[in-house]
């Protein structure tokens, strides 16, 4: 059971100001000493991060579309471990849903499962009266959410404050907080930049994180937000645990303390470009997790083995990343001597020949564009072969969203297939890349296959310390201690979750493969796969995520993965 405090701040459509008072609330009650923590809906990388770092520890992402519904409170429950108050930022507006089934993935059915009050955010600048029936309307909509109060943005003058509390007062429903115009700051660095700038703790993200908690500590009533907070009942589910998870999913014994082998994780000190959650996995799996920071870090890890690269870094630095030639050199090397590398999102252009031009590691025989639209949706996708990420026929939920155009679309071995589309990425050796990002919380069994495969036939691994690169991954705060290893054997991998069969991962290479010299070019390429409309095809939906605009229907229908 848990009796944790907390709350859901959604909004009637997208740009009311829902993210900046979430911020702000977590920076506020961090300012006042409260221990806090931050929570998206859906899938979004950048919103999650700077709610972590406004709670001043790791933010995450509650998907129903990606982990499965019956996952969702057992992570909150998880991720909220330690604090006094948890605010969990909707997506898009309460009852919307970026599938058209909000009875599923959207913020309401998030706030119902979580038992959570919901602050419902509303941009007043050119509303009167009406705004009474607007929010009566959100609060009779769906008896399993609970509207506890009113959030006033971009009130025009008192006399308009007067009235908007007085037509509110008029249906029971509390105002628990105003704010003029200007009042909240737009100081957020630009989208584009996704969580990087939280992953190098810069200045502006700090400075624009503290301002936003002074706005929101200077015009919303903080006593009577967590008195609301205070009032959601227990959790009757167990805090999720990737221990667990994992001797779940795979009930395998241990692997040995000197057997542990260094995995690199594509991030900075502030955020990793990927979900919590997926260091935690491979901690549990049994790896030495250590960030890396592909626009800086030169070099891997001192003994690195394995490489996974999340898809929340942003195609808005392919120059950062083109210009890192030693970085570049060191992840061709480990591919090229059979590494296992799990690439997502912009990671597979990084993998490429070159993307607008730039020279990028060389390891796959493609070529990246960047496009005007964007393309962005949930998959439902089907591994058509065995690879270090997962057995072939498994399927899992993933979500996409990029410019980057990949020609080809996909090798010789695609990494997925999906209904009504093309294949898609690359599987060769121990490479897995694809612009489809995973929660690996969905499926641990993941975590356990890239461990297994960095694990030589002799099963032993060199002893390599660490110390000299990034520090390892820590455990999040309110965790007491590291997660400890989990049970497993690197040469009986279960398959994704929903597969009978057992299938081994894919473990070292036929032939013998001298290392490279020098530049990132010389490694042989990935043999082209057959030629494919580049992204035009039935199962991809370009969209706009602030107008939500759908130009092509998205293969919306997909169950989570469970």
């Amino acid at each position: 059971m848990s009796s944790q405090p907390r709350l859901v701040v959604s909004a009637p459509s997208s740009g009311h100001g829902k993210t900046a008072i979430a911020v702000g609330l977590l920076a506020a009650c961090a300012a006042r000493g409260v221990p806090a923590a931050g929570f998206k809906v859906g899938p979004d990388h950048t919103d999650a991060a700077y709610l972590g770092l406004a709670a001043g520890r790791p933010g995450r992402n509650l998907d129903p579309r990606l982990v499965g519904s019956h996952r969702i409170a057992p992570l909150f429950a998880h991720g909220a471990i330690g604090s006094e108050i948890a605010v969990i930022e909707g997506a898009m507006g309460l009852f919307d849903s970026l599938t058209g089934q909000p009875e599923i993935d959207g913020t309401a059915a998030v706030a119902a499962a979580l038992r959570a009050p919901v602050l419902l955010v509303v941009d007043v600048a050119a509303m009167g009266h009406s705004l009474a029936a607007l929010v009566h309307g959100f609060r009779m909509f769906d008896e399993m959410v609970h509207l506890g109060g009113v959030v006033l943005n971009r009130v025009a003058s008192p006399r308009h404050e007067e009235m908007l509390r007085t037509a509110l007062d008029d249906i029971g429903m509390p105002v628990l907080g105003a704010l003029r115009r200007g009042d909240l700051p737009a100081v957020l660095p630009a989208r584009s930049q996704g969580p990087v700038p939280v992953a190098h703790r810069t200045v502006e993200a700090i400075r624009a994180v503290r301002r936003l908690g002074e706005a929101v500590a200077g015009a919303l009533d903080l006593d009577r937000i967590m008195a609301l907070a205070d009032t959601a009942p227990a959790l009757p589910a167990p805090a999720w645990s990737p221990t667990d998870a994992l001797a779940e999913a795979t009930g395998e014994p241990p692997v040995p303390p000197e057997q542990r082998p260094v995995i690199a994780l594509a991030g900075g000190p502030g955020a990793p470009y990927t979900y919590v959650e997926t260091a935690e996995l491979l901690t549990a799996a049994g790896a030495d997790v250590v960030v890396i920071d592909p626009l800086r870090d030169e070099t891997l890890p001192p003994g690195t083995r394995g490489l996974m690269i999340g898809a929340g870094l942003p195609e808005s630095y392919a120059e950062e990343l083109s210009a890192n030639r030693r970085l570049n050199a060191a992840v061709a090397r480990l591919a090229h001597d059979g590494g296992p590398i799990i690439a997502e999102g912009v990671g597979l252009p990084w993998l490429g020949h070159d993307f607008d031009g730039r020279p990028m590691c060389g390891i796959l025989d493609a070529t990246a564009t960047t496009a005007t639209q964007t393309v962005a949706g949930y998959r439902e996708a089907t591994a058509p072969s065995t690879s270090v990420l997962a057995p072939a026929g498994a399927r899992i939920t993933g979500y996409k969203q990029h410019r980057a155009i990949v020609g080809p679309r996909a090798g010789q071995v695609p990494a997925w297939t999906w209904s009504g589309g093309n294949p898609e990425g690359f599987v060769w050796r121990q490479v897995h890349a694809s612009q489809l990002g995973l929660h690996w919380a969905g499926a641990p069994e993941i975590s356990r296959r890239l461990v297994a495969a960095t694990i030589p036939a002799g099963g032993r691994i060199p002893p390599t310390p660490i110390a000299a690169h990034a520090a390892a991954v820590s455990p999040a705060a309110g965790h007491a201690a590291p997660v400890p290893p989990v049970a497993g054997h690197p040469a009986n991998v279960p398959p994704v979750a929903g597969h009978a069969a057992i299938v081994p991962a894919v473990t070292g290479h036929a032939a013998a493969v001298s290392p490279v010299a020098g530049h990132a070019a010389a490694v042989p390429a990935q043999p082209p796969g057959p030629p494919a409309d580049q992204d035009e095809d039935p199962g991809e939906a370009t969209l706009s995520l602030s107008a939500v605009t759908i130009h092509n229907q998205d293969q919306g229908t997909a169950t989570p993965a469970q």
